[in-house]
């Protein structure tokens, strides 16, 4: 006869099954970890890297003081002014590996890269300049930026996350 708690339990019974294991020994636990991991590397970091970026670092133009808030690739950004509200800007001058329809995996690589170059360079700026230059065929305001005096352009080729660009039909960046 049971007495206390255990009295309303109903005994235990193997039913031919293995004994459970311990957490750190379930490799789901390590799956989980891995996709929680790259979650917060893809998501969380950018999302905080472009959030500090904003408040840190006002764009001086003609106008306005526009702030960018979030890199999208290496050559598109969003940015907030004033007297024009949320704006997605294309910078001018210059292409990058496309982020969102890559050809190839070496493209996707090579525009992670450009956007990551891109967040560092504004990171590192002690001024960044904009001038508007219109729109494209997308609705995207066409910024013209230079960073501590240099246009960006001339920055990201040189560093070799893009290629010169001046419209028209674009080079492909898979071999």
């Amino acid at each position: 006869m049971r007495h206390g708690r255990d009295c309303r339990r109903r005994p235990k019974r193997n039913k031919g099954l293995p004994p459970r294991r311990h957490r750190f020994a379930d490799p789901r636990f390590y799956l989980r970890a891995a996709i929680g991991l790259a979650a917060v590397g893809l998501v969380v970091l950018p999302g905080i890297a472009d959030a500090t970026l904003s408040v840190l670092r006002p764009l001086e133009g003609k106008d306005e003081n526009c702030r960018i808030y979030q890199i999208v690739d290496g050559d598109t950004v969003r940015m907030w002014c004033p007297g024009s509200g949320n704006l997605s800007a294309r910078l001018t001058g210059f292409d990058t590996p496309e982020l969102f329809s890559p050809q190839c995996v070496a493209e996707l690589v090579a525009a992670v890269k450009a956007k990551w170059a891109l967040r560092g360079m504004f990171w590192r700026a002690d001024q960044v300049r904009i001038t508007r230059e219109g729109t494209d065929r997308y609705g995207r305001t066409l910024v013209a930026a230079h960073i501590d005096d240099i246009p960006l352009a001339r920055r990201m080729i040189a560093d070799g996350h893009a290629r010169r660009y001046g419209g028209g039909t674009r080079q492909p960046w898979c071999a």
